[in-house]
């Protein structure tokens, strides 16, 4: 693992990770991204025959700075589990790394882009999806999980804000571990 001074891993119960106010790397195009992983292909395992067990279609693509891995196997493309792995570690650093932000700074273009008169149009599935999620992350932990602070930070309804982490169950369980920990009750 790298010694980048921006990142660190952390154990279980731990604070998320913060870097400076750069771009955050759930953020970067898929190309920017694997610059800085390392993409290793494998067997499947489990069944599935002949096909299954002499081809390696399953990968694993380990982001360097954090160690923060995302896998796919359960296709026979190696090309379609490769998209999926590095989908799957954008959102894993979604949730795990925070940048550092201004309370005060405006919303993304590209949050700007998926959230028209304060509604977040926006599929779980859709590319732009792990940016957008660390983008609310972000602004949740400078809004101190102040739910109404940070949707209107946002541009966006409280209740929105809260529909849109329900849309990554993962987020919507740290968001009220964290809350709890503040003395907040957990959203909804």
């Amino acid at each position: 693992m790298s010694a980048d001074p921006r990142f660190s891993t952390r154990a279980a119960g731990e604070e998320p990770i913060e870097t400076p106010p750069a771009v955050h790397p759930a953020a970067l195009s898929p190309l920017q991204l694997l610059e800085a992983c390392q993409v290793r292909r494998t067997r499947r395992s489990g069944p599935g025959g002949q096909h299954r067990n002499k081809v390696e279609t399953a990968v694993i693509i380990t982001h360097r700075p954090t160690g923060f891995k995302g896998e796919a196997s359960e296709r026979r493309s190696q090309a379609q589990n490769h998209r999926m792995a590095v989908f799957r570690l954008r959102v894993n650093l979604a949730l795990e790394v925070r940048c550092r932000r201004e309370p005060a700074e405006v919303p993304s273009l590209n949050w700007q882009s998926r959230c028209p008169a304060g509604r977040i149009q926006i599929s779980p599935q859709h590319d732009d999806f792990p940016a957008l999620l660390a983008e609310a992350l972000d602004v949740l932990a400078v809004c101190e999980m102040d739910v109404k602070t940070a949707a209107a930070t946002l541009q966006t309804t409280p209740s929105q804000l809260t529909r849109f982490l329900q849309l990554e169950p993962r987020a919507l369980a740290q968001v009220n571990a964290h809350r709890r920990e503040l003395g907040l009750r957990a959203l909804r």
